[in-house]
């Protein structure tokens, strides 16, 4: 498992400025479980920031993506999803009620590392959607 770099020492290295909304939402985001949507990080950051707007949230969620800091789930399941995990790892997908579950890299074998596809499409990572019903939905 990957260490937990200090937030400071994370923006150094991804060329991001430290606030103090930027470390609320980082540290809120550390502390969710699975895959959360902007929404539902917004609604506990509001509780440690009162007045920080939706907006605020989406363009510093928008920020850590682009510069690696965070990951984001694909979009495929109808709404943006992020997570924090920054280990190489895969998805399962409920069709019914979309949650989304990690699982190993190893568990569906080893994809190849990053190379260029046909037409010179650099490959950055693979993330591959496992879709299937989940236990609670069956």
């Amino acid at each position: 498992m990957t260490l937990i770099k200090p937030f400071r020492e994370l923006c150094a290295e991804h060329g991001i400025a430290v606030t103090h909304q930027r470390q609320v939402l980082y540290e809120v985001m550390q502390g969710m479980d699975g895959h959360p949507s902007p929404e539902e990080i917004y609604a506990r950051v509001k509780r440690k920031i009162p007045s920080i707007s939706l907006a605020t949230v989406y363009k510093n969620i928008h920020l850590f993506v682009e510069s690696g800091v965070l990951r984001e789930v694909s979009l495929h399941h109808g709404s943006q999803r992020l997570e924090m995990n920054a280990e190489e790892h895969h998805h399962l997908v409920c069709s019914k009620c979309k949650s989304i579950e990690d699982i190993d890299e190893s568990s569906l074998g080893a994809l190849p590392k990053r190379r260029k596809l046909a037409d010179g499409f650099l490959v950055e990572r693979y993330s591959v959607d496992v879709i299937g019903i989940c236990a609670k939905c069956q």
